[in-house]
């Protein structure tokens, strides 16, 4: 009886261990890494601060990568996750291959975030996620580097322009607002 007693509570307190999220509509959709491989549901970031980013490797903001690997060091572990999505949408700023975006990210970078295949829709509006982002905030991306901070249920979605750098007070404040939510 004591057997049966144990594995009963231990298999109780798993069961309430584990959190499940459920996935918000503005994350229901299926991307391709930047390197290849499966397709990947980004439902995975569900119960996370997400900041989803259009990124160009010759844009006069190429340097936010650093800003964002930074970010990415310092948050990831408290639940912030950062997607970057390579586009050509503003003046043809990433004219390379997926292959090329991933080995330019690593080598001037060292960007460890997951950063997805290049997003061929012109304009950005009309890629779903972005369309979603754009639905829920009102604001479409003007530039490379527009970045949208989802919150851990994704029922707010704030919008901040390509000027405000990732390390700027006024993301970081908002950042560390939103991960001190419960989920």
């Amino acid at each position: 009886m004591k057997v049966f007693v144990f594995c009963v509570s231990s298999f109780v307190a798993a069961c309430f261990s584990t959190v499940v999220f459920a996935c918000p509509n503005l994350l229901k959709h299926t991307v391709e890494p930047l390197t290849g491989g499966k397709p990947q549901s980004l439902c995975q970031y569900a119960g996370r601060v997400v900041m989803v980013v259009n990124t160009a490797s010759e844009c006069g903001y190429t340097g936010q990568y650093d800003g964002l690997q930074a970010l990415h060091k310092r948050y990831a572990a408290r639940g912030l996750v950062i997607l970057g999505f390579p586009s050509n949408a503003f003046g043809g700023q990433e004219p390379g291959s997926n292959k090329r975006i991933a080995e330019f990210c690593q080598a001037n970078f060292g960007v460890t975030f997951p950063v997805f295949s290049k997003i061929e829709t012109i304009p950005l509006r009309n890629d779903p996620l972005f369309s979603g982002l754009v639905k829920s905030t009102g604001a479409e991306p003007k530039w490379n580097f527009h970045k949208y901070l989802i919150d851990r249920k994704g029922a707010r979605v704030e919008s901040f322009e390509s000027g405000v750098e990732p390390q700027s007070a006024e993301l970081v404040q908002r950042i560390e607002a939103l991960l001190a939510q419960k989920p």
